[in-house]
């Protein structure tokens, strides 16, 4: 098992979940995940925004807003199989977001109604495992509703039905009246099994600081997890200044991997930003070998 920012493209894909993590774990807090909304028209217009993102240094490809029983995304020619084609097009482990909508909760704004094949659910897990997704993020876009205790509970019910890795947590409150993460919420997480624990990157949401994701780290590393801090607040649109600082200051907390949203052109982050990403967390050398390293190696 290679450290993934090592490794070639069919080493990758031949990794199961635990060599995943292992080997993602072995990269010390190099690797970069980009979430993208699979389902709009990309920013070049006839190329998925997976492929945009793999380019400019993305290593793993979380797709959002995806109904997985009903999928329609964009540039792909086999909908029912679109996990594959996409693992075809760009040789990286390919997740999905799932959300676990509670029925009733305190809302801070109005709550978005979802389709049945977006939320977290056992038809929709057994879809995923069918498909081959590599992972799955359980969380919530904005004003959907998800709250941590659903999540928690969904996560017990993900561990029977899928066999990829489990990402658990909110970027944002999605709309619920709770705090976002605490210790004691990723000590849910972590004993319901999740394997990756999903949090704001510092300098994301108010009042979450370097403090508060260094004890989460230190506790998740203690007992055999994974974080992934996330921008997810539409400042991976923002300038490569702002994306270099979180890229930095995230990275002192000791996360494992750096999340970059969907808000940019086309339901993707403006590529330099990714980019830039890369440069930050991993220098130059690392990143033209994650870019220009054919994915037929």
């Amino acid at each position: 098992m290679k450290r993934f920012i090592s490794a070639n493209a069919s080493e990758i894909l031949a990794m199961d979940a635990k060599e995943l993590k292992e080997s993602i774990k072995a990269s010390e807090g190099r690797v970069i995940l980009s979430e993208n909304v699979a389902v709009r028209d990309s920013f070049v217009g006839d190329i998925t925004n997976a492929e945009i993102a793999r380019a400019f240094g993305a290593d793993l490809i979380l797709l959002n807003a995806v109904d997985v029983l009903e999928p329609k995304l964009f540039a792909i020619k086999d909908q029912k199989d679109f996990i594959n084609e996409l693992k075809t097009l760009v040789k990286r482990p390919i997740g999905v977001n799932l959300e676990p909508v509670a029925d009733s909760t305190s809302m801070m704004e109005e709550k978005i109604d979802i389709s049945e094949g977006r939320k977290a659910s056992e038809t929709t897990l057994r879809e995923l495992e069918r498909l081959g997704a590599d992972f799955v993020c359980l969380t919530g876009n904005p004003g959907t509703g998800v709250t941590n205790e659903q999540i928690e509970k969904v996560i017990k019910n993900t561990k029977k039905h899928f066999s990829g890795l489990i990402i658990a947590g909110k970027m944002h409150s999605s709309g619920v009246d709770e705090p976002i993460i605490t210790k004691e919420v990723v000590k849910k997480f972590l004993d319901a099994g999740s394997d990756i624990i999903l949090v704001p990157a510092v300098g994301t949401v108010p009042g979450f600081n370097s403090q508060n994701l260094t004890e989460i780290v230190q506790y998740t590393h203690s007992h055999g997890g994974l974080v992934m801090s996330s921008i997810g607040t539409s400042q991976e649109s923002s300038g490569v200044e702002t994306i270099r600082r979180i890229a930095i200051d995230n990275k002192i907390c000791g996360v494992d991997i750096q999340h970059i949203g969907d808000s940019g052109y086309g339901g993707v982050a403006n590529y330099e930003n990714i980019f830039e990403l890369s440069k930050a967390i991993r220098g130059v050398r690392h990143t033209v070998s994650m870019v220009a390293r054919s994915i037929n190696r």
